[in-house]
């Protein structure tokens, strides 16, 4: 009989207390002419992007600016770019940072201290403007800028060449057998 020793983290005698987040500026200064989205894990870009466009179709609304954090991050990116697809001449400036997330757990056993736990969570948020921005700060994209990289990239790139395999079916393979002369 084999006894397993059982092994143990510590945490079990901790219960989570208070969670809050540091309050930190705002990456984009948002005033009336500008959408403030944010995106959340669970939202659904069908939603996001026909709110968006309906607020961007607005001629005194010139920014917008979309936020998210963690698993939304990607999520974000997707809206940005699709809004630039569908609304051409949009400049861009992406800038990245850390929420921090401040964990606080509660000992459940006397002579145990209060822990404090902080988690950094990566967040992007991205500026699009009607209007043309600083071209010098960091994370700046100009309007049709990546489409042009693409097409300078593909035309340096010369065709490959490829070789052509012939891809045999059962039915080819049955034809072989069927026409081959036995040996003698």
């Amino acid at each position: 009989m084999v006894s397993y020793l059982k092994t143990t983290s510590g945490m079990e005698n901790y219960t989570r207390g208070e969670t809050r987040e540091v309050e930190m500026e705002p990456v984009f200064e948002i005033d009336k002419d500008c959408v403030d989205m944010k995106v959340n894990a669970g939202s659904k870009i069908r939603n996001l992007m026909g709110y968006a466009m309906n607020k961007v179709k607005n001629p005194s609304v010139k920014k917008i600016v979309w936020n998210g954090s963690g698993k939304a991050i990607t999520k974000t990116v997707t809206c940005a770019e699709i809004m630039k697809r569908k609304i051409k001449d949009l400049h861009q400036i992406t800038k990245l940072r850390n929420r921090r997330i401040e964990e606080y757990w509660e000992p459940n056993i006397e002579g145990l201290e209060r822990l404090k736990v902080n988690r950094d969570i990566s967040a992007i948020s991205i500026l699009l403007s009607k209007d043309p921005l600083d071209a010098n700060t960091p994370g700046y994209q100009a309007p049709g800028s990546f489409e042009e990289f693409w097409k300078s990239e593909l035309q340096q790139q010369k065709p490959s060449k490829r070789k052509h395999r012939k891809y045999y079916t059962k039915k080819d393979f049955e034809k072989n057998r069927n026409t081959e002369t036995p040996r003698s």
